[in-house]
């Protein structure tokens, strides 16, 4: 009852900010958007304050036939724009901060867990279609698409670091995909080409008022080292696993300063490169148990017993469902319903933030185990990804940029 007796409390307005601009950043102008090609976009003057968690990728492009009408049989998948790239990398300084590989999958695995229901409006506009992809296109009746992808869905650390960088030079790299076929969906032979006529880096220009800017200028000018933490997603893929129904995969040795705390697996089969087959939805290939080792340690501790046949697999939409609880600290608002989850995304995600003594020194073996009812079908692919904390110190006048963790 004691906030309705404060009368005496002041109005205070908030206006540290004295303005803020989103300025386009567009590729050097010989830059090109082929297949394999490099994308650079650099913001050079290195006196502005800037807000990278809030930027985002402008992708506008044309989908079509190799003679340039219109494209009957093929379609853009779910994400398709992230598909349209092999790599996104991120620079502080010429230093490499986060990168994300494979990025399809990638912001697939880690948007399927952590967008909700509220957001499904707005991630139309980043490409994100409903899952059945049955009432929406991301292209109109002539093949143009025309998205902004935000550029925390792809970097944990745009995710992550919600603060201003101030005197740094910043640069996004892209690399196109060798092929597009990941991109798209065919209902029959279509010689087809994605032409991407627009990229650019949208990023909001943040202005301070002059008494916060006095203080910021003083604390800049000590050259003191500010640290930057947030956490990376790391994508491993298991190409072909072999056709058993039981298989340990040892999926990397981390240091100990890149210690994992989320694990995502899943499983693919003959979708990659191939446009026959809708590349962004996941199989659950009747697995039966998942199992994390950290060196001796598992996660979970006992066997989930799923039965996909028979509805049994309430356990691993349970663990998919409370991850925003635990990542993000927030009441879970899953995007897939149960019903959806085990038909187009039965990813399997493993808490192991919470680590004995034992792994908090010394390299750690990251070893997944997976167990089938029956043989894994053919040329199915199984994805890891890892979700690791990371810390970036960078100095403002110096401009030195190191990686702690």
């Amino acid at each position: 009852m004691e906030e309705i007796l404060n009368i005496q409390t002041p109005v205070m307005f908030d206006e540290s900010v004295a303005h803020d601009e989103t300025h386009s950043h567009k590729p050097y102008a010989s830059s090109s958007f082929n297949n394999s090609d490099e994308i650079r976009i650099a913001v050079q003057h290195q006196d502005l304050t800037l807000l990278p968690s809030k930027s985002s990728l402008h992708v506008y492009g044309k989908l079509m036939k190799t003679d340039g009408t219109v494209a009957v049989a093929t379609t853009l998948v779910n994400n398709a724009i992230c598909h349209l790239f092999e790599e996104v990398r991120y620079e502080l300084n010429a230093i490499e901060i986060d990168i994300s590989k494979n990025v399809g999958l990638t912001s697939l695995m880690k948007g399927y867990a952590s967008l909700n229901p509220s957001q499904a409006w707005l991630m139309e506009n980043a490409g994100w279609l409903d899952v059945e992809e049955r009432n929406q296109k991301l292209t109109d009746p002539n093949g143009y698409f025309d998205v902004s992808v935000p550029l925390s869905t792809i970097l944990g650390f745009a995710e992550d670091y919600r603060e201003i960088v101030v005197n740094a030079k910043h640069e996004l790299i892209l690399t196109r995909s060798k092929t597009d076929a990941n991109a798209v969906l065919q209902s029959a032979d279509e010689d087809y080409k994605i032409r991407i006529d627009k990229v650019e880096w949208l990023i909001p220009y943040v202005q301070l008022s002059d008494q916060r800017k006095l203080g910021l200028l003083s604390f800049i000018e000590k050259d003191l080292p500010i640290s930057m933490s947030f956490r990376t997603w790391e994508l491993y893929e298991y190409p072909m696993l072999p056709t058993t129904s039981k298989h340990v995969w040892t999926v990397k040795t981390s240091t100990q300063l890149e210690k994992p705390r989320y694990i995502l697996s899943g499983f693919q089969t003959n979708r990659k490169n191939n446009a026959r087959r809708n590349a962004s939805r996941i199989d659950h290939c009747d697995i039966t148990d998942v199992k994390l080792f950290l060196n001796s340690q598992s996660y979970p501790y006992g066997n989930m017993n799923l039965d996909m046949n028979h509805n049994q697999y309430a356990l691993l939409y349970d663990m998919y469902a409370h991850f925003q609880a635990v990542y993000y600290g927030k009441d879970p608002e899953p995007l897939l319903k149960k019903g959806e989850f085990l038909q187009f995304a039965p990813i399997t995600i493993i808490d192991c933030s919470k680590q004995n003594e034992s792994l908090k020194y010394g390299p750690v073996d990251i070893r997944l185990e997976f167990e089938a009812k029956d043989n894994f079908p053919t040329e199915t692919s199984a994805y890891c990804l890892i979700l690791h904390d990371r810390v970036i110190e960078y100095n403002p006048i110096s401009g030195g940029v190191k990686k702690l963790v």
